[in-house]
């Protein structure tokens, strides 16, 4: 028996057994005498519920039939009306508006039958709030808990669209500089291929290793990916410990770049590492697609509370202002995610300077 079952064939026993204590406490009360018919539409009406979110419609329409008859024979209010507000709240927390309504006014016509044959109108009011209170509660909680699944269900998809983001500019930033350092290589092979052949194979060895590097790490950064769907950690692809790899890469390409640390180089929590990584990685991007002949310098300042990575070329700069495309916005939004702060513009004297600065844990 699942959960479900249980709960509501608990229910029906806790109000079978209110309605056959009640009811005859509710008879002395109102004076009325209770027979054994009425007890047996208590017993109906109770029982019904086990059924009733399985068959909500169904449950109400044997409940709301036994209360009625059991009043119009003269039984006294009482337990039974327990089980006839538990069916109408079911009715409305479970089907549809349109049906809801139109279920529990027909139960309300039923219920009223009693009145008509025993013309107390007075009691019009009392037995239309047994079908509006548990009509009203449960549409409420039904409205509530659709909030509340929507609010889930939005919240899993602006997760899952941050997901889709994360791998696009992982994506972007390996093969976006592997790409960029093999068309320069590419460039200079096809220069140097028809006067210095063996100046143009060691172009052409750059762009093998070049290629097998960017896709050794994109095939890492996609396995990860499909690891953290299994529940297992994610730890980053790349960081400063390769910063060496990358300044290699680099000055293969003929643009020397030399790195200046400051401070105690330590190890860095795994989002910032690599965090820090990008941002050069893409500087050093740019700087071989827009800087033209140049050289350029990567600072890493290690302080107890913050480090930051500045990137500085020699090269002739952006004609206008910085177009704030992917590559920008990419390390922007990485830094702005780790509460740090990004800079990108011309530099004080010639090229260009790209500055972040992140605070530790």
């Amino acid at each position: 028996m699942g959960p479900v079952k249980l709960v509501d064939g608990l229910l029906a026993a806790v109000l079978l057994l209110i309605g056959l204590g009640g009811t005859g406490q509710a008879g002395r009360v109102q004076d009325i005498h209770v027979t054994p018919w009425m007890y047996a539409f208590v017993v109906v009406a109770a029982l019904a519920l086990t059924v009733r979110r399985r068959w909500p419609l169904g449950t109400l329409a044997v409940v709301a039939t036994a209360a009625s008859t059991y009043l119009v024979i003269g039984g006294p209010y009482g337990p039974i009306l327990l089980s006839f507000l538990v069916a109408v709240y079911t009715v409305a927390r479970h089907l549809p508006m349109r049906r809801a309504v139109f279920a529990a006014g027909a139960a309300l016509l039923v219920l009223l039958a009693h009145v008509v044959v025993s013309a107390e109108l007075a009691d019009l009011v009392p037995a239309s709030a047994w079908v509006a209170v548990p009509f009203a509660v449960g549409v409420t909680i039904r409205l509530s808990r659709e909030a509340a699944a929507r609010a889930q269900a939005d919240l899993a998809r602006q997760y899952a669209d941050e997901e889709r983001l994360r791998v696009a500019q992982e994506v972007h930033d390996v093969v976006g500089h592997g790409l960029s350092a093999i068309n320069m290589q590419a460039e200079i092979a096809l220069h140097l291929l028809p006067k210095q052949p063996e100046q143009a194979e060691a172009a052409l060895t750059a762009i093998s290793r070049t290629s097998r590097e960017a896709l050794d790490e994109l095939r890492v950064t996609l396995a990860l990916v499909r690891r953290t769907k299994d529940g297992e950690t994610r730890s980053a692809t790349a960081g400063l410990a390769r910063l060496d790899d990358l300044v290699s890469r680099m000055s293969e390409t003929g643009v020397p770049v030399t790195v200046e640390t400051v401070g105690e180089r330590r190890d860095l929590p795994a989002a910032i590492d690599l965090a820090a990584y990008r941002v050069v990685q893409e500087s050093l991007t740019n700087v071989l697609r827009h800087a033209g002949a140049a050289t350029a310098r990567v600072r890493l300042e290690f302080r107890p509370e913050e480090v930051s990575v500045e990137v500085i070329d020699t090269g002739r700069g952006p004609s206008g202002p910085p177009s704030g495309g992917h590559g920008l916005a990419g390390m922007r939004e990485r830094i702005a995610a780790l509460g740090g702060e990004f800079s990108a513009g011309p530099a004080p004297v010639q090229g260009f300077r790209v500055y972040a600065r992140v605070p530790l844990p």
